[in-house]
């Protein structure tokens, strides 16, 4: 049997490709290396799954994910963050804006978003094939011409979406089979790295402060004793260092330079100067007048956080707040602004939100993502080049450029 297009990969990029295919009528064939679709989109946002972010200026969205970004232009201006959500709106899954502007389903249950694509691909009558993994593609310097999988069974089609993301999550299924078949088949691909991850200190107090959440906290990266990027936002202590939205846009940023020799430092009070701070430091312990050290600091500091920040400074906490000498207080501000840690290094692919790299995007074409190179070929998601800061943004580029592929392989069946 030869189908009209084979898409390779269940994720939201796939299905969404292989639900527009089918729309329009192609014979589809959706393979899922796993034994159910959507496996790794369950568990994004917490489960709660971060649809889009709620910027509807298509060039504004672009820009958001750096220098690749343009290439979204065609793809955004086509089927952006307003037909997203009047998709999934229209296919059951009611949506509402939550800070910074990210777009979740109103259930807050991410299963919901997977059964609107579940419904979206039996409506438009694709053919899933499960436990269907893949071992190469056949084809030529102008096409390719089959699927063989693991099995050896050969399934052939006239065009191919390749949607299997990235390395990011390998226990859903992302291990990176895509940038081999593609290699082999003259692509080049921008080398995969982990991005969006937790940080690591060679610091150990941190492990007692697991759990914490910190909101608005200012972050500040050196390497050599000078300043190389900055950020503001919220954290999560983990028991070896730091996560959260503000660390994981960092390590995006970072994600290709040497993370040796780095050294960060957090600023508890970023709305403060140093002066501001003393003030307010000299206010508390006024107010405080004989209480003990300990409990002064509870009034401004988190009790989770007071008894590491005693240890750090020294001081005894059963000490009296009026018996603390400038110095000790100097110490004090010191540390709430410039707090330092030692960066032993990224966290890797199994804590990884996305992967940054992946087929190089001078090789596809934006208003059709068909590969340059072989005629039959489109991709899809984070197969490719491209990925965006936290809050909804990748998912985004997974639905606009799977729509654009799967719309652009039934095109072209007629004019063949």
């Amino acid at each position: 049997m030869t189908y009209d297009v084979i898409i390779i990969g269940g994720g939201p990029a796939g299905m969404m490709a292989a639900g527009r295919a089918g729309e329009l009528g192609a014979r589809v064939l959706l393979l899922e290396k796993n034994n159910r679709l959507g496996v790794k989109l369950l568990i994004t946002g917490n489960g709660r799954c971060n649809i889009t972010n709620n910027i509807k200026d298509y060039k504004i969205m672009a820009a958001s994910l750096g220098k690749n970004g343009r290439f979204l232009f065609s793809a955004l201006s086509k089927f952006g963050v307003k037909e997203t959500v009047n998709f999934f709106e229209i296919h059951g899954t009611k949506t509402k804006v939550e800070k910074n502007n990210q777009v979740f389903p109103s259930s807050d249950r991410s299963l919901d978003v997977l059964n609107s694509l579940v419904e979206y691909l039996r409506t438009s009558k694709v053919e899933v094939g499960f436990n269907s993994s893949v071992k190469t593609l056949i084809g030529d310097d102008k096409k390719i011409k089959s699927v063989i999988l693991e099995n050896n069974q050969k399934l052939v089609a006239k065009k191919f979406i390749i949607c299997t993301g990235g390395k990011s999550y390998p226990v859903t299924g992302s291990t990176g089979d895509g940038y081999e078949w593609l290699k082999k088949l003259r692509h080049n691909i921008i080398t995969p790295c982990p991005s969006l991850v937790p940080i690591a200190f060679k610091e150990k107090c941190v492990s007692s402060l697991e759990g914490l959440s910190l909101s608005d906290i200012g972050i500040n990266i050196f390497r050599d004793n000078k300043s190389i990027i900055k950020q503001r936002g919220d954290v999560v202590f983990t028991n070896d260092g730091l996560s959260g939205p503000a660390v994981h846009e960092l390590s995006r940023l970072l994600a290709r330079q040497p993370s040796r020799m780095l050294k960060l430092e957090i600023d508890l009070y970023p709305e403060l100067d140093f002066k501001q701070l003393e003030q307010k430091v000299l206010a508390e312990f006024k107010q405080a007048n004989n209480k003990n050290f300990k409990n002064c600091l509870e009034n401004f500091l988190s009790p989770k956080l007071t008894p590491v920040i005693m240890g750090l400074l020294e001081i005894d906490g059963e000490k009296k707040v009026n018996l603390i000498d400038k110095l000790e207080r100097k110490k004090l501000i010191h540390l709430l602004k410039e707090w330092s840690f030692e960066v032993e290094g990224f966290k890797g692919y199994n804590r990884s939100m996305v992967t940054s790299g992946g087929v190089d995007l001078k090789e596809v074409d934006p208003k059709t993502m068909k590969s340059k190179l072989l005629d039959n070929l489109y991709l899809a998601g984070e197969i490719l080049d491209l990925d965006g800061p936290t809050g909804g943004y990748n998912l985004q580029v997974c639905w606009s450029t799977g729509y654009i592929a799967g719309q652009s392989a039934a095109d072209s069946l007629t004019k063949d």
